[in-house]
């Protein structure tokens, strides 16, 4: 079926009544790395260290991206994009030139919204001199460095292929390339102490960076980390690293608005707030995930994953790999997995709004979590603000499992 008959399917009445659409996303999968690091489990997949044409088909990829957009307008007609993001894998493995064709593509097939964001990951291993430069030119307004850590033992113990100066380096241009730039680091390291976690954070602070990304390292199934474990730091010594981070990163200026992100005024990452707050977004490229709304029903679609099969389906007008439609029951807790990382928590009538759905359907949920001492809300009203306690962002799962 074509994605036109598609849209006119998924325009048929149903069940759910949705007032507005929510604002639209472009989420961007390129999928490649010089190296598979051993805790991940995204879909990225290895070009070794000489970054040919071969073992990097730019220009095919870029190709099929451009056929993939084309084919799935239908579902998204007439729609503004407020954000775009270019994940991976490592994208900045692609060169700057690349990059401007496939923002160029964007721009000419979808409106993009005045100060659109457009966000591309970049790891240091992939650095140069001048190239986040050059990105900037191409048209990536916000750039988020993988760093993960500044130790080079932490880094060869996370098997990443840059070190430390590699970091410092990637760092500095970063920040003299873009006003708005994010930092991940990771913590809870293999052997990591208290106070090599401290150093690592100090490092990224003296940057002064608009937003950091802290992420606890887990062992994810089918990564090489779970095959073969590391020794990480028990719980309560995990505990008292996160309860650092917060107290040095609020020192510092910047806020801790969700689980997992930290921000100074005016440089939250919009792009992943529209995730959160249960906006739509268009996934595009091999194995990207998307949710897009129409009047009557939410779908999901999912692009195919390994990037040979996705080149060639996508070539020939079959991107996606499957379509479904988000079942009515499952929808409060999609909602709420999201919603509840964030700190400020969220207006009752945006449930309503994304979802389609009464308050009702996660009222008893609510009155739960507050008997929980999880979960803080207002009256019950259309505006009433419901958001974690401190005990319920320390038990986030706990609080989401509710919801089910």
């Amino acid at each position: 079926m074509s994605n036109a008959n598609a849209a006119d399917r998924y325009l048929r009445p149903g069940t759910l009544q949705l007032g507005a659409l929510p604002p639209l996303s472009v989420y961007v999968h390129l999928p490649w790395c010089l190296k598979k690091c051993p805790y991940c489990d995204f879909n990225s997949h290895e070009i070794g260290a000489s970054r040919n044409s071969d073992t990097l088909p730019e220009v095919r990829y870029l190709d099929a991206l451009r056929a993939d957009l084309e084919a799935s307008l239908p579902l998204v007609w007439g729609r503004t994009v407020h954000t775009v993001f270019i994940g991976g894998g490592t994208p900045s493995l692609f060169s700057p030139e690349g990059i401007a064709r496939l923002l160029s593509d964007l721009r000419s097939l979808l409106p993009l919204a005045p100060g659109c964001e457009v966000t591309l990951e970049a790891n240091p291993g992939t650095f140069e001199r001048e190239r986040f430069r050059a990105f900037r030119g191409a048209g990536v307004t916000r750039l988020s460095v993988g760093v993960q850590s500044f130790s080079d033992e932490k880094l060869k113990a996370l098997g990443r292929v840059h070190d430390r100066a590699q970091a410092l380096a990637a760092v500095e241009e970063a920040a003299a390339s873009f006003d708005t730039f994010n930092l991940d680091l990771m913590y809870a390291l293999p052997g990591q102490t208290l106070p090599e976690l401290e150093q690592d954070l100090a490092t990224a602070l003296a940057f002064a960076p608009p937003h950091l990304s802290l992420y606890h390292l887990t062992l994810e199934p089918n990564t090489a980390f779970a095959l073969r474990p590391p020794v990480l730091p028990d719980e309560d010594t995990s505990a008292e690293m996160l309860d650092r981070l917060v107290e040095l990163t609020d020192r510092a200026g910047l806020q801790r608005y969700e689980v997992s992100a930290y921000a100074r005024a005016g440089h939250r990452s919009a792009h992943n707030l529209n995730y959160w707050q249960f906006g739509d977004y268009l996934g595009l490229g091999a194995g990207a995930h998307g949710k897009l709304s129409f009047p009557h029903r939410v779908l999901r679609t999912v692009k195919w994953r390994e990037p040979a099969r996705y080149m060639a389906e996508a070539l020939a007008g079959r991107a996606s790999s499957n379509e479904d439609e988000v079942a009515r029951k499952a929808l409060p807790f999609e909602f709420m997995l999201n919603a509840l990382r964030l700190r400020e928590g969220f207006e009752l009538a945006l449930f309503t709004e994304r979802t389609g759905l009464p308050p009702s359907a996660i009222a008893a949920g609510i009155e739960k979590a507050r008997a929980m001492g999880l979960l803080e809300s207002g009256d019950g009203s259309h505006n009433a603000i419901v958001r974690p306690t401190v005990k319920g962002f320390d038990f986030l799962s706990d609080l989401q499992a509710l919801f089910l």
